[in-house]
């Protein structure tokens, strides 16, 4: 078993995301102590307190795939210049109730992609917001904003050769993020 569990969390539900291509391949550059599990969101409910003493089956699944791990990875498009609310409907559920969010201190790392010029920027930056308010270390550099483009991708679906270099630098100061972030 890898030593440093990682939750991915795509905020695309498209089959033919992008981003959960991407996280795909940058989950194979990681250092062989990492490992990498996609964590379901598109079944959540949507979040209402009235069911935090009583949570659904999925809810449940999502808190318990947040404690296993001693890492987060983000993927996510721009939505209407913000994260997807399919994304910020699992954060909150994690976070609830109140004083029993899952996801404190758990060392996290943000990226996205987008066919438009600057990526998912902006969508990023109010992902480091909320999860700067749930106590969520995140990595600030590199940022990675990254345009879609022809070749980002090799024919087998891994980071092309032109991206890699610093696709590959990304996840070694990620690796080192949730190293020096993470829980025992």
């Amino acid at each position: 078993m890898a030593q440093y569990p990682i939750a991915i969390f795509v905020g695309s539900l498209r089959r033919e995301s992008f981003n959960r291509k991407l996280a795909g391949a940058v989950a194979g550059l990681a250092p062989a102590d990492f490992s990498f599990k996609d964590v379901p969101i598109g079944d959540l409910p949507l979040y209402n307190q009235d069911d935090d003493s009583c949570p659904p089956e999925s809810v449940r699944r999502l808190k318990a795939d947040i404690a296993a791990a001693r890492g987060l990875l983000f993927v996510t498009p721009e939505y209407n210049r913000s994260i997807p609310g399919v994304l910020k409907n699992a954060i909150d559920h994690g976070s609830r109730p109140y004083g029993h969010s899952a996801w404190t201190g758990k060392p996290a790392g943000i990226l996205g992609i987008s066919v438009g010029i600057i990526g998912t920027a902006l969508a990023q930056q109010h992902l480091r917001n909320i999860l700067a308010s749930l106590d969520v270390p995140t990595l600030g550099q590199p940022e990675a904003f990254i345009q879609m483009k022809e070749n980002l991708f090799d024919e087998v679906g891994n980071i092309g050769r032109s991206s890699r270099p610093f696709l590959q630098s990304w996840v070694e100061k990620y690796a080192a993020w949730v190293r020096r972030h993470a829980a025992p």
